[in-house]
């Protein structure tokens, strides 16, 4: 993997960086999911330029009205800006600007996964300093195996960003390739695994101390997990460690899913510091009112901080 001293003058890591703002605004990340039916619940059209309301209004809303956002990070789900072509995208773009300017931490929810030159491709996309689409992570699909995912490891190692790797996934349908079992055991046990043991070399060759102020988390490795928010329990069951990955682990499914934050607590176990609790619908069904959403989100926290 890369050498650290290699990322941007200026730039600490990702794990350093989402550890800090984990600490600063509490575990919840808002997920950005454009569905046509919230557009249509806010009154907007299913449209590019209804598309960028509906996006700016979310992050005026994540930012809050201090100088602390309400949200460590942001997840736009890419697959609802794509849907609307190059125009869609072009809202992304613009999004994932405007969060930076803002200070706000994003997480490109794109779900890549593919071998050689087009993963490289992939990689330069959503990592790389000369995109205009580069997010402080992406969500990464290793069923081509975990070596395929290299290059974008490497690249956001490099670029002071991260990637969070589907392990295990609320989905019915997950279970069937994520749970078999071969001679290293689980499918999700082997992901967790190696993302471990990048963790581990990447956490090593970081200069400085690994940790923060007294009570502060101490900073992830560059890449993290998926895991459901309400299948974390079943981590345990298939001998997977994940308060030793060593990077933060993205849960999708708090609040419209069911899982709670008690329940979260409960499932992650010794792995909770690491939780990042992702909830989209539950929260955007407030708006189209800032102020609603701004609601939300504290509740949010609220019961996260349990």
């Amino acid at each position: 993997m890369s050498d650290p001293a290699a990322s941007p003058a200026g730039r600490a890591s990702f794990g350093a960086r989402l550890a800090e703002a984990m600490d600063a605004a509490g575990p919840l990340c808002l997920g950005i999911d454009p569905h046509p039916q919230l557009l249509s619940d806010w009154d907007l059209p299913d449209t590019p330029v209804a598309l960028e309301r509906f996006s700016q209004t979310a992050l005026e809303a994540a930012t809050g009205t201090g100088a602390q956002p309400l949200v460590a990070a942001l997840k736009p789900q890419v697959a609802l800006y794509e849907r609307h072509g190059s125009a869609g995208l072009a809202v992304l773009e613009r999004l994932l600007s405007a969060a930076r300017r803002a200070g706000v931490l994003t997480i490109a929810d794109a779900k890549r996964g593919d071998i050689g030159s087009t993963m490289a491709g992939y990689a330069h996309a959503w990592l790389s300093d000369s995109s205009a689409l580069a997010a402080d992570a992406v969500t990464l699909s290793p069923y081509l195996g975990y070596g395929s995912l290299a290059p974008a490891i490497e690249l956001a190692a490099a670029t002071g960003r991260g990637v969070f790797v589907l392990a295990l996934t609320s989905n019915p349908e997950g279970a069937s390739v994520q749970h078999a079992t071969g001679p290293d055991g689980a499918v999700a046990r082997v992901i967790a695994e190696a993302a471990t043991g990048d963790n581990a070399r990447e956490l090593a060759r970081a200069p400085g101390p690994q940790g923060g102020p007294a009570g502060a988390r101490p900073a992830f490795g560059p890449v993290g997990l998926v895991v459901g928010a309400t299948v974390a329990g079943q981590a345990a069951e298939l001998g997977i460690d994940l308060a030793g990955v060593r990077g933060a682990l993205l849960a999708p499914g708090f609040g419209a899913q069911g899982a709670s934050g008690a329940g979260m607590r409960d499932g992650f176990a010794r792995a909770w510091p690491g939780v990042l609790a992702t909830s989209s619908r539950a929260i955007l069904r407030q708006g189209p009112s800032v102020a609603g959403l701004r609601g939300a989100l504290e509740s949010a926290r609220d019961e996260l901080a349990g």
